[in-house]
């Protein structure tokens, strides 16, 4: 039969590509097995619910042109079929050749109403995946003596945009990372990525400490918090950790947790350890329940470490068991050549892990001090 013209919005996945390749041949075998029926079985005994069933099929998965071809062939073969069993009842064969001629009508139809669906559905993700670059722009491949990889994987396959986040900012204090997640899905989640976001890209560049920072995405969710009051309920806070490697030649690495999976530090010699926080905080958005002094942990990114930030759609990654992922465990004595590396290992392993049915975005960004020290304000690494 030939390639069946299918023009689907996007590229599939090899399973779905697989699945299709076999179900384009269903048409075909309908309508032969429905002569090959007709011919060996009594005549009062009709072929038509094969004919009309490979009309039907070949609507929701083929082009037009090529469903136009599975019609046709269907009332052709149901007209010589009548023709071949003229002794017969005509009245039962002309209705036969009606019935088949009519769902082929349908099938055409409705061929066009998916495809008409489809191209919606292009657009939208068209529209969808625009706006995760404007929101969630990439962040650059180095930055002074850091190189940087970053993925956002949906939970669901068609997703492209949600409310999982990060960021890097070069400032003069240093290098500055986000990574967050915001509660909630949908564009109240994008919305308030954008506020995060770009609050985050304006403060890492004047705040002279990372607390100022920090205060000021607070205050960033506060604002849009009293804009939209009266409107509709906004619940934007979100769990963070907002990280600062400074310029100098220790590259110490300062990190605020607010409510997040702690960052990971992979070490040269393959050990892994978990950047907990000395004194646990509420999320971003928060602050009108409780008020507390924010607590910078501090500790030393040595030359050829690799930073790990992540959002719970990897901690909370579920086996058939139940059992959570362990990043520190499953990563923990592995040397990884790049961040980009490290990041393909870690979402495929996830996906083992889980058997591909993931709940949750997962947001990741991967640091590696590839030198004595960062780049001045200005300057740039090898790469960009």
């Amino acid at each position: 039969m030939g390639n069946p013209g299918w023009d689907g919005a996007e590229a599939e996945s090899p399973r779905a590509a697989h699945a299709r390749n076999v179900l384009r041949w269903l048409p075909a075998v309908l309508l032969a097995g429905g002569v090959v029926f007709d011919l060996l079985t009594p005549s009062h005994y009709t072929a038509s619910p094969f004919l009309t069933a490979a009309s039907l099929i070949a609507a929701p998965l083929f082009s037009l042109r090529w469903t136009s071809v599975v019609a046709a062939t269907a009332v052709a073969t149901a007209v010589l079929l009548a023709f071949a069993h003229s002794a017969a009842d005509r009245a039962l064969s002309v209705t036969e050749v009606a019935t088949v001629a009519t769902v082929a009508l349908f099938a055409l139809a409705i061929n066009r109403v998916v495809r008409r669906n489809y191209r919606q559905l292009a657009t939208v993700r068209v529209v969808a995946e625009a706006a995760q670059r404007a929101v969630l722009p990439a962040p650059p491949a180095r930055t002074g003596a850091l190189r940087i990889a970053a993925r956002y994987v949906a939970a669901q396959t068609d997703a492209r945009i949600g409310g999982d986040l990060y960021a890097v900012q070069e400032s003069p204090y240093g290098a500055r990372v986000l990574i967050g997640d915001v509660r909630g899905k949908g564009l109240d989640a994008v919305e308030a990525v954008a506020v995060v976001v770009g609050a985050f890209g304006e403060a890492a560049e004047q705040e002279p400490a990372l607390e100022g920072v920090v205060d000021r995405l607070e205050r960033a969710l506060d604002r849009e918090g009293d804009r939209r009051a009266g409107l509709d309920q906004f619940e934007g806070f979100t769990t963070a950790v907002i990280g600062e490697i400074d310029d100098a030649g220790s590259g110490r690495l300062r990190l605020i947790n607010r409510g997040h999976p702690p960052p990971l530090l992979l070490l040269p010699d393959g050990n892994v350890r978990e950047l907990v926080p000395a004194a646990g905080a509420l999320p971003l958005g928060m602050g009108d329940l409780a008020a507390w002094q924010d607590t910078v942990t501090e500790t030393a990114f040595p030359a050829g470490a690799t930073l790990l930030m992540l959002t719970d759609g990897v901690t909370e990654a579920r086996d058939e068991t139940g059992r959570f992922y362990e990043p520190t465990q499953r990563l923990g004595g592995r040397r990884f050549a790049s961040p980009d590396g490290l990041l393909d290992t870690l979402i495929a392993d996830v996906t083992r892990h889980t058997h591909g049915q993931r709940v949750d975005d997962m947001a990741l960004l991967a640091l590696r001090r590839s030198g004595p020290g960062l780049a001045r304000r200005g300057g740039r690494g090898d790469g960009r």
